[in-house]
């Protein structure tokens, strides 16, 4: 069976990396594609490398009652960008919003596809989890399930390449010149992804994150996220790992490792790697997760949970292996 697709945002790298995919998905046919500055382009003037049956598609401007016929959109919007917009959008038009304003918010479920995936099959709007969250809740998520942790002592260090600020025009902070050779924390105390990554950790804890605290960096490489998550908790290492073992049993992104995750593991791919470390007379658990910020940070889950509410197996499209070196 045969899927219309279609993209809104389709220039900026959530977009263009959601239309790599869909590029090559058995079920997905790309048949819609929306932006702003670059409206009228043809998709190949924006992306040279595209499939040749995809060259000649016409980028249109972004207007959600003047969509052709669609089975599901993916809205790769800037926070802020999508809620009324996409709520002006047909209701037999399923959509995956990859953006930031449907995150807990009413009748959208949340798009965590390797932690829930029940909740999200057969529904018709799916907020994407944030980057950040995508690495860090699929790490916690074991620990918080069978209460190894406490919930409300979690401290979060996370590092980011630079695509994860999205392609930011001409903003010289992301500029070579400002970014190699750099480390930069941001959004120090009140970054966007704060209260989704809360409110997780209370779902799945049952308790409350009130002494959560998360710094991110960004990093001078293009992809990937590393994130390491400092918990207290009596739980041994082999605890840690044989918990994420059975909580991920069966779930095909997913890879528990015994040595610490690399970036580069991810790189171009929707998997996610955690491992751990602890130490009970410190009463410390040390969790790490990692992700391609725009795989499973963005378009990799996307596409999962847009497989999931079109009831295809998870892995369709998604199969193939990161990119090394």
């Amino acid at each position: 069976m045969s899927f219309r697709v279609g993209i809104v945002g389709i220039s900026g790298f959530g977009g263009g990396e959601a239309m790599r995919l869909i590029a090559s998905h058995p079920s997905f046919e790309l048949v819609y594609a929306a932006g702003e500055g670059s409206a009228g382009s043809r998709l190949v003037e924006r992306f040279p490398g595209v499939p040749a049956r995809l060259a000649e598609l016409r980028i249109e401007p972004w207007d959600p009652e003047a969509l052709p016929k669609l089975d599901v959109l993916f809205a790769s919007l800037p926070t802020g960008m999508s809620e009324t917009a996409l709520a002006r959008v047909p209701t037999d038009v399923k959509i995956v919003d990859i953006g930031g304003d449907h995150r807990y918010v009413a009748h959208w479920a949340y798009g965590l596809a390797d932690v829930w995936p029940a909740q999200i099959a057969g529904r018709t709007r799916v907020a994407n989890p944030g980057c950040f969250p995508a690495a860090t809740l699929t790490a916690l998520a074991p620990l918080l399930a069978e209460r190894l942790i406490e919930p409300g002592n979690i401290v979060i260090d996370a590092k980011t390449g630079l695509s994860g600020a999205g392609r930011g025009g001409a903003d010289s902070r992301f500029g070579y010149a400002e970014t190699n050779e750099n480390l930069v924390p941001y959004g120090l105390l009140e970054h966007v992804h704060m209260p989704e990554i809360a409110e997780t950790i209370e779902r799945l804890s049952g308790g409350s994150a009130a002494g959560l605290v998360f710094t991110p960096h960004l990093v001078p490489m293009t992809r990937g996220i590393l994130v390491t998550i400092y918990g207290r908790g009596q739980a041994t290492t082999s605890q840690c790992l044989d918990a994420a073992r059975r909580f991920y049993a069966g779930r095909a992104f997913v890879r528990v490792t015994d040595r610490p995750p690399q970036t580069k593991w991810a790189t171009g791919s929707n998997l996610a790697f955690v491992s751990y470390a602890a130490d009970p007379a410190r009463n410390l658990v040390i969790a790490m997760g990692v992700v391609d910020n725009l795989g499973k940070g963005a378009a990799g889950q996307a596409v999962q949970n847009a497989n999931l509410i079109c009831g295809l197996p998870e892995t369709a499209g998604l199969d193939g292996a990161p990119i090394w070196p």
